[in-house]
């Protein structure tokens, strides 16, 4: 499976558009595409996390039950074009849906790891606010194939 995004290269500097308010963006998600899937997948799960040691794996996106037949997921999407279907969990800022890189001034440059998984289970019925560790455990042994590309982005 492989997956990108048109917003930056695997490795490279995330723009600003898609960092949050207080790091001088507007909060737009990026866009993902995904290809070579294997064969089975019922749904698709994003997730989106920075293990940065200062924000100790924050979640900026955990999105599960993503139609099968999803290839993508527009710029933009969270909160207003998302597949039929698709739920957005409570990242750690503590709302729903995507939340952009903000890290803390001076702490370098933070990894900000997008992960596609394709899963044999048609749905997962997780709590809107799930968490990263439930979310990987109702994942686990549903993982049929993944991908990542990661971005970075620093506040100097």
């Amino acid at each position: 499976m492989r997956v990108q995004t048109e917003a930056f290269s695997d490795k490279g500097t995330i723009p600003v558009r898609y960092c949050m308010p207080g790091a001088g963006g507007d909060n737009v998600s990026i866009p993902l595409q995904w290809s070579e899937v294997p064969e089975g997948v019922r749904s698709f799960a994003v997730s989106i996390i920075d293990p940065h040691p200062v924000a100790n794996n924050w979640i900026h996106w955990l999105v599960v039950n993503i139609p099968a037949d999803a290839r993508s997921l527009p710029e933009g999407a969270s909160g207003r074009n998302m597949p039929s279907g698709a739920k957005e969990l409570q990242n750690s800022f503590g709302k729903p849906g995507y939340g952009g890189p903000q890290p803390p001034k001076g702490t370098g440059e933070h990894p900000y790891v997008v992960t596609v998984y394709a899963l044999d289970s048609e749905s997962l019925d997780l709590d809107a606010k799930a968490g990263l560790e439930v979310f990987q455990q109702a994942i686990d042994g549903h993982v049929l194939d993944q991908a990542e590309v990661t971005g970075y982005f620093e506040q100097k």
